[in-house]
């Protein structure tokens, strides 16, 4: 009799797709004892190169017994369920401060400042130790650089978020690249040494992890470049769970073009679809996971522009569709949106009740005002403290659906949008 075992493939409507399963098979013979049941590995580097290895047994196949894998998180899955519950907290949201060095030396550079350390650390201490920004602020995304640096007077960033109640986060991705076989899209890299760095941030005070790849819809998006999106996503999500972190989920698609609004959510509907399938598949805790995602709005080159309503609605329509309740946390991007822009929509979703914390996750919607009014000038930063706690303000209330639009400046209105933004 042939000893063989089988490897059951992944569901005929898409065999590239990773199964959560392998299939072992062996058969008991009453005449002698039972041998030892092969090892059945497979290696899972992508969707598109997950191929099924071969696999040598000495058991006759008869039956197939289906290997249960436990969620990602492990010991550390109360404290990632409590972690995302504290940074979705009504009235709250994200102060992204995680720009590269490079991307922080263009903002410097805007008001005329060298892009040296001192220069980066001298900002970013005015951002996180303005008083008073727990009350709008519950998680604060680092740059590594900002996650190990501390004030002039001695104490770590980290210290200083945890005394207001705001949880440090990190930048874990490591860029875009040009995607082979694609059309002109990227792809994010940084997966290797993933585990390490996670561990050692967590052990630094991060509590949460960000991973911001990109989707381009005058590009198409091809299935390639969406799949690649979405299985980074997945991968990352698992391994910062792994080691403590609760993984902010980004797949931002970008607001280049000319399309309108419908394309917007269709391609939107697309991409979260693809990024859950690969989020079940990598067996992510969805309570210890937050989302960003961008708004659904028309490109910023459509001829006309949508209503805070119609964004609203289309935007809800495209949650509701792809979203389990499960996940805690909607923290959505600003994108090149104009500070006022980013706040009114973000209210006009939250009018009625969501099954989710509709909050946001803003770099440029929340520093703008800020950077144009310190000018690099230790005078000014009192006064550039308050535009922050301005528009943090703004964004609380908008949250909470209470939002008016009143009293804002001119500076608030202007778009800040950049064809092909990377950080």
């Amino acid at each position: 009799m042939h000893k063989t075992a089988v490897v059951l493939p992944p569901p005929a409507t898409n065999p590239l797709r990773p199964s959560l399963f392998l299939a072992v098979a062996s058969e008991h013979r009453a005449h002698r004892p039972i041998e030892p049941m092969a090892m059945v590995t497979a290696k899972l580097s992508s969707p598109a190169t997950a191929r099924l290895a071969p696999v040598r047994s000495a058991q006759p196949a008869r039956r197939a017994s289906l290997v249960r894998v436990r969620a990602s998180g492990g010991s550390y899955a109360d404290e990632l369920v409590s972690t995302a519950k504290t940074v979705a907290s009504p009235g709250r949201g994200i102060l992204a401060i995680d720009e590269s060095s490079a991307t922080c030396g263009k903002r410097l550079a805007s008001i005329g400042l060298d892009n040296t350390e001192v220069n980066r650390q001298a900002y970013r201490q005015l951002l996180l130790t303005t008083a008073g920004l727990g009350e709008y602020i519950s998680g604060a995304i680092l740059f590594e650089e900002t996650l190990y640096q501390s004030t002039t007077d001695g104490k770590t960033f980290v210290d200083v978020l945890k005394d207001q109640n705001i949880m440090p986060g990190i930048k874990v991705d490591k860029g875009l690249v040009p995607l082979p076989g694609s059309n002109n899209e990227s792809w994010c890299q940084g997966l290797d040494g993933l585990a390490s760095r996670c561990a050692e941030y967590y052990k630094q005070g991060a509590r949460f992890a960000k991973w911001r790849t990109v989707v381009s819809i005058p590009c198409g998006p091809t299935a390639l470049a969406v799949k690649e999106a979405a299985w980074g996503l997945a991968r990352y999500a698992a391994i910062a769970q792994d080691n403590g972190l609760v993984p902010i989920v980004e797949p931002e698609i970008l607001l280049d073009g000319d399309h309108g609004i419908e394309r917007t959510l269709e391609v939107a509907e697309k991409v979260w679809s693809e990024v859950f399938f690969y989020l079940a598949e990598n067996n992510v805790l969805f309570e210890g996971i937050l989302l960003k995602p961008s708004m659904v709005t028309p490109g910023a080159e459509h001829k006309e522009k949508a209503s805070p309503e119609a964004i609203a609605k289309n935007t809800l329509t495209m949650l509701r569709r792809r979203v389990p309740p499960a996940v805690p946390g909607i923290m959505f991007l600003s994108g090149g949106q104009s500070e006022l822009e980013a706040t009114m929509n973000l209210n006009a979703m939250n009018q009625s009740a969501n099954p989710w914390h509709v909050s946001f996750s803003y770099a440029r919607a929340l520093q703008n005002s800020v950077l144009k009014t310190w000018e690099g000038q230790p005078e000014n930063i009192e006064a550039a403290q308050k535009a922050l706690l301005v528009r943090a303000k703004a964004n609380s209330l908008a949250q909470l659906g209470s939002y008016t639009g009143e009293g804002e400046s001119d500076e608030a209105k202007k778009g800040m949008f950049q064809k092909g933004y990377t950080y």
